[in-house]
């Protein structure tokens, strides 16, 4: 089964091959998007060890929610030892996300 993850956007795109899942994520995309993953896998019948393959849309888009599914697909495609794909479909053995501008990080306050 292939995974498709989109945390580009404040809305979530989960494709597991042909069936497209959106989730309105806002401030718990990290607590909740692997849970939400392995619900979906579950609502198929399927498991973590069902995926064959990832692709992730490495960009651009926020900031965040990049980090925080890069930091997931890379992690899931290690541990399963499974292909993983940047949005171009080049297979890379590492996402890293392209944010399309520097990051705004603010100056320390003291």
């Amino acid at each position: 089964m292939k995974l498709y993850l989109d945390t580009s956007r404040p809305t979530a795109i989960v494709k597991l091959d042909d069936q497209l899942y959106e989730w309105d994520a806002g401030y718990d995309l990290a607590k909740h998007l692997l849970k939400y993953i392995h619900d979906k896998l579950q609502e198929r019948g399927k498991d973590w060890r069902d995926l064959t393959s990832i692709t992730f849309m490495s960009g651009p888009g926020s900031f965040t929610g990049l980090r925080i599914g890069a930091t997931v697909v890379n992690t899931l495609a290690s541990q399963l030892g499974i292909p993983l794909f940047n949005h171009r479909g080049e297979k890379v053995d590492l996402i890293i996300p392209e944010y399309g501008r520097p990051a705004n990080i603010s100056s320390p306050k003291k």
